[in-house]
């Protein structure tokens, strides 16, 4: 029998309002609770309220007192923690190690209602108010926590998550089979070996025991990442190599005489399952138990979810290690039919904010043989050059976008996911497409940099690329008679970057006077290559590269973006923009 009401219970009342009178699976989230497929707790809720189970959810409880867990009785099955859509230390933490000024997954934006290390503080806490718990981890923090790795706010090397929490077992990746294969197996009392997607710290009498033959990749022992610089490096590059879903071998970790064992990704789900998960009957807001706006539901409530995946592999981000390079799109229907629902919604107001996924101008992207796609170990499909089996195909894209802005109820349609430069520049066709139909005025593009040096070390497209597409952009816009803006994004002190190296951006700007609407300090996520490299000060091939670590080494490098984004002007007598269709924005005194 489907269990589906209008939101997943968080109280008591709630559950006897459905007849229930007790849960099956109780999930504790690091976030506010919003209904919508963007949302983590979301989405596996419906998942497993599809499969039958009773689900309740517990959503920033108080980290202090196990009682908060409690609000609902002890579950039958398990307890599911995450600590949200995002790392927990990335929510709580700057890049300069200071506290944020808000949180967008709370209430008003609130900071202080969640912990640090959020995943191992909720399953200790699950673990002191019910006894005896299976407890299950998934979510970003857990993912890309599952081995060893460097936590910069901590400046300290960390064990997988797994050894500190003392969870049962991890998921990794979006996880949808793999959670649903855990708790069938935990409902059945079975063994939860052997499942893609998983990670397991193994007991001692299971590590002596366990055969290790040529099916598992032993990694770097966290003894040795803890007193060898350059042991990050190995294993970032061993994780790396062994993503692939379809030949990625298992991984093995010893921490404290035992092993985490990391079986291989999951495969990607099947473009009908991701149909499926995005059309649960989502309410699309928040839980009413809310009384003020949460800000990342208004900055996704007109939104359609449309793509996962990344083929870029960018050294600096965690998507690829947590949902792979391979690229999954729904299909043209079910979005209609997400439209229908959107439209319905009393805060629609006929503007749709964005149709994307990790980048704006993925969506229908495939391999041309998925065979070679099964054997393939680069971590990137597009560098340092686009591989020759990834067809980077903009019609659909081009199809659907038209098919949706011919909706009478669809005033505007935006594309608000970052465009990728290097596709932009290989899909003229969907590029002119977005640029006349589908800019919200402004248009987010990520350069990242533009030394050549610091672009290779970024795993990120070539030099040359903005300035390719500032010219197409300010010619569309010339000929489809719109005054629109590029927003680009640029990221200061990453490994390999020195003062000189970060000039070449600082001159671009002035030579074009260009005040960046946002400036991002690099931040060493955990088990990136970026971080690896920030940690060994070496490139993956061994090449001693220049790292700023202290905040005074960092400063210099970050003062040049925010000089020009605070207070840039134009030199007296210079038009602020003269005879450019992108138009970019400038912020001072007066303006």
């Amino acid at each position: 029998m489907k269990l589906e009401p209008e939101f997943i219970p968080m109280s008591r009342a709630e559950m006897e309002r459905l007849g229930w009178k007790e849960l099956d699976i109780l999930i504790v989230t690091g976030d506010a609770y919003v209904d919508h497929p963007s949302f983590g707790m979301a989405l596996i809720g419906r998942l497993l309220l599809a499969e039958g189970w009773k689900v309740g959810i517990v959503a920033q409880p108080d980290w202090k007192n196990p009682d908060s867990v409690k609000v609902m009785g002890r579950p039958r099955i398990a307890c599911a923690v995450t600590a949200g859509n995002m790392d927990s230390m990335v929510c709580i933490y700057t890049a300069g190690r200071r506290f944020r000024s808000d949180d967008m997954y709370s209430p008003g934006g609130k900071t202080g209602l969640r912990p640090p290390m959020a995943t191992v503080v909720y399953t200790q806490l699950c673990k002191a108010a019910f006894p005896g718990i299976p407890t299950v981890l998934g979510g970003m923090e857990a993912s890309m926590r599952r081995v060893a790795h460097y936590d910069y706010w901590q400046d300290k090397m960390r064990p997988g998550v797994l050894v500190d929490s003392k969870a049962d077992i991890l998921v990794y990746g979006m996880g949808e089979a793999a959670t649903l294969e855990i708790f069938h197996r935990l409902e059945r009392n079975e063994d939860l070996g052997g499942i893609p997607g998983t990670a397991r710290y193994l007991g001692g009498k299971a590590s002596s025991e366990l055969k290790i033959d040529d099916s598992y990749v032993l990694l770097p022992s966290f003894d040795e990442i803890q007193n060898d610089p350059d042991a990050i490096l190995r294993e970032t590059v061993a994780v790396e190599t062994e993503m692939n879903p379809w030949c990625g071998r298992k991984l093995l970790q010893e921490c404290n005489g035992r092993y985490i064992v990391v079986e291989p990704p999951s495969k990607p789900l099947p473009a009908s399952e991701f149909d499926r998960v995005c059309e649960f009957p989502y309410v699309l807001r928040p839980h009413p138990v809310y009384k003020e706006p949460i800000p990342a539901w208004l900055a996704v409530r007109d939104s359609l979810p449309a793509v996962r995946g990344c083929p870029g592999g960018c050294a600096f981000c965690g998507l690829v290690a947590h949902q792979g390079r391979c690229i999954v799109s729904r299909s043209e229907d079910s979005l209609m039919r997400s439209l229908e629902r959107l439209k319905k919604q009393k805060f629609f107001r006929g503007t749709v904010s964005d149709v994307g996924g990790a980048a704006g101008n993925i969506y229908g992207h495939s391999p041309a043989d998925r065979s070679l796609c099964e054997k393939c170990r680069r971590s990137s499909c597009l560098f340092p050059n686009p591989c020759p089996n990834y067809r980077a195909e903009g019609k659909r894209l081009i199809g659907l976008l038209r098919r949706m802005r011919h909706d009478p109820a669809v005033k505007h349609l935006f594309i608000n996911s970052g465009i990728r430069l290097d596709l932009a520049l290989m899909q003229p066709d969907l590029t002119a497409e977005i640029i006349r139909h589908h800019v919200s005025g402004h248009m987010k593009v990520a350069p990242e940099h533009l030394h050549p040096r610091v672009l290779a070390l970024m795993r990120k497209g070539k030099s040359g690329e903005l300035e390719a597409f500032m010219k197409i952009f300010e010619q569309v816009s010339r000929e489809c008679g719109k005054e629109q803006y590029l927003v680009p994004l640029f990221i200061s002190n990453f490994p390999g970057c020195t003062e000189r190296e970060m000039k070449v951006v600082d001159d671009f700007l002035a030579a074009h006077h260009w005040s960046p609407q946002q400036a991002q300090d690099y931040i060493p996520l955990p088990m990136t290559m970026g971080a690896a490299m920030y940690c060994s000060g070496k490139t993956p091939s061994g090449e001693t590269i220049p790292v700023n670590r202290g905040l005074r080494e960092r400063r210099t490098q970050l003062s040049m973006l925010k000089r020009r984004r605070d207070g840039f002007r134009p030199p007296a007598g210079k038009p602020e923009n003269p005879g450019r269709g992108f138009r970019p924005r400038f912020r001072g005194k007066g303006k």
